[in-house]
């Protein structure tokens, strides 16, 4: 990074609590707040037609998104019966082991995790689908490593430095980005496994 550029701050955490929770468990919530986040600002009408959605439900769903605070609305941009709304700045977290022993919240846990798979695996179908010239379908990759054997405190480590690496490579808010470039996802999934029996 040159003295120049201005360095990249990356977005608040916001780690998710039962009630936090409870407000973005929903199938149709998660994927309003991934349209919002990957391609941003939008109207409940301009999200409706993508779902495949009536007006009123997306609407309601919204509503429900702002008053957990995932969204937020576009001040300045929209009139009284059409609200833009865009995501908000605070990336989100949810650490699994908050609500191992708290019932109430399994099923949100779920329907959470089911979904946020769900999404990772819609994203790299269509990157697989979609038709990419050669240098953007050598660029990409789909890749899995099973060779590794760590203890849970060298896996926190390797996600750790994996995230820096990933945050040194996202540009500032404000940067303009080069000729020719795209929005890419990048998607970690890295987790143990029970080693099979061998005797």
């Amino acid at each position: 990074m040159s003295p120049d550029e201005p360095e990249h701050v990356p977005p608040p955490v916001r780690r998710l609590d039962a009630h936090s929770l409870r407000g973005l468990a929903h199938p149709l919530r998660m994927r309003i707040l991934e349209l919002l986040r990957l391609d941003g600002p939008a109207t409940s009408t301009g999200l409706a037609e993508r779902l495949g959605q009536n007006t009123g439900t997306v609407s309601w769903h919204l509503r429900q998104l702002a008053e957990h605070g995932f969204i937020e609305e576009e001040t300045g941009r929209g009139t009284r019966r059409e609200r833009w709304w865009r995501a908000a700045g605070a990336r989100n977290e949810l650490n699994t082991r908050d609500f191992r022993d708290n019932p109430d919240t399994r099923g949100a846990v779920a329907v959470f995790t089911h979904e946020v798979v769900t999404q990772q695996f819609h994203r790299v179908m269509d990157y697989v689908n979609d038709d990419w010239g050669d240098e953007w379908r050598a660029a990409g990759t789909i890749s899995d490593w099973s060779e590794l054997r760590l203890t849970p405190s060298q896996l926190e480590a390797l996600n750790q430095e994996l995230m820096e690496v990933i945050a040194r490579h996202t540009p500032a808010p404000d940067a303009g980005s080069d000729a020719g470039a795209l929005p890419v996802v990048v998607q970690l999934q890295s987790f143990p496994r029970h080693e099979r029996d061998r005797s």
